[in-house]
């Protein structure tokens, strides 16, 4: 039971770590200018299904935001097009910052359970030396 535990815990920590991972490119991305017309970088989801055996959880996948992009009247830059609009990824810097929270939450009590399976399987190996 301590090891189904570890395995489980396991599999959150995975997927909260690609979480993490997609939730970091979203904020590295959130100020990058693309010429207005062009692809635009848009903002990752990660998508989670049960484990194959029923125990945890894994990615299914990495899928991006069908959201416009957003225009910039800007026409002093240097990407900005004959009407002055530049495009901007259609990110919310603090809706990425809340989610970066709750991923941040979720890898830590997965790595807590871990903690207190490893100590609960160490405490039951020391009595059975006694």
């Amino acid at each position: 039971m301590t090891f189904d535990a570890i395995g489980i815990a396991g599999t959150g920590l995975n997927v909260h770590r690609k979480w993490l991972d997609a939730l970091s490119d979203n904020i590295a991305n959130v100020n990058t200018a693309t010429p207005a017309g062009e692809d635009a970088f848009r903002e990752k989801f990660v998508t989670v299904r049960a484990g194959a055996d029923g125990q945890g959880v894994s990615v299914a996948g990495v899928v991006e935001s069908d959201a416009e992009a957003k225009l910039v009247y800007d026409p002093e830059h240097p990407y900005a097009n004959e009407d002055g609009y530049v495009q901007y990824p259609n990110v919310e810097l603090g809706d990425q910052m809340s989610m970066l929270i709750l991923a941040q939450r979720g890898y830590e009590a997965n790595a807590a359970v871990v903690d207190r399976a490893k100590t609960t399987y160490e405490a039951a190996l020391q009595i059975g030396r006694n």
